[in-house]
Parts: structure tokens; C-alpha cells; sequence
């Protein structure tokens, strides 16, 4: 076991993961959800999809939407 306590050993082991995230370019780079936010920004089709999704959701209750309609609003 390295020696060392395990304080040290996690700040080296830190300091080793950030400088291979700078070296392979990782640490700035832009995750892949934040490249595809937006998207779909004022697409029609998009908004037709997720309103016919709701639709389709709507016609399959279950029965937790059926317990859901037996608590009283504002409980």
C-alpha cells in the first residue's frame, strides 16, 4: 500500500485526473446534453410530437393518475 495518509493520496490522485482531463481535452469540453439543448428551439413538428405524446398518455390512465384524482386539490 502506497504510503502516505489517505488525504494525501486522494489530493494526488486529483491532481493526476485533472491534468489528464487537460491533456485529453476533457475539461472543457462541452457535455453532450448542453450541444443538444435547444434543438428543437421553435420546431413545429417538435411541438406537435410532444403534444400528440400528451394525447396519447392522456387516453392511458393508470392508477396512480386514478389516485391522483381521488386527492382533493389543495391538501
Amino acid at each position: 500500500m502506497a504510503a502516505g495518509t489517505i488525504e494525501e493520496r486522494l489530493a494526488k490522485l486529483e491532481e493526476q485526473v485533472a491534468r489528464l482531463q487537460v491533456e485529453k481535452g476533457c475539461a472543457t469540453e462541452v457535455q453532450w446534453w448542453q450541444k443538444r439543448f435547444g434543438a428543437f428551439k421553435d420546431n413545429p413538428y417538435y411541438d406537435a410530437i410532444v403534444e400528440a405524446g400528451a394525447e396519447y398518455r392522456r387516453s392511458q390512465p393508470t392508477a396512480a393518475d386514478q389516485d391522483a384524482e381521488d386527492v382533493s386539490p389543495g391538501l
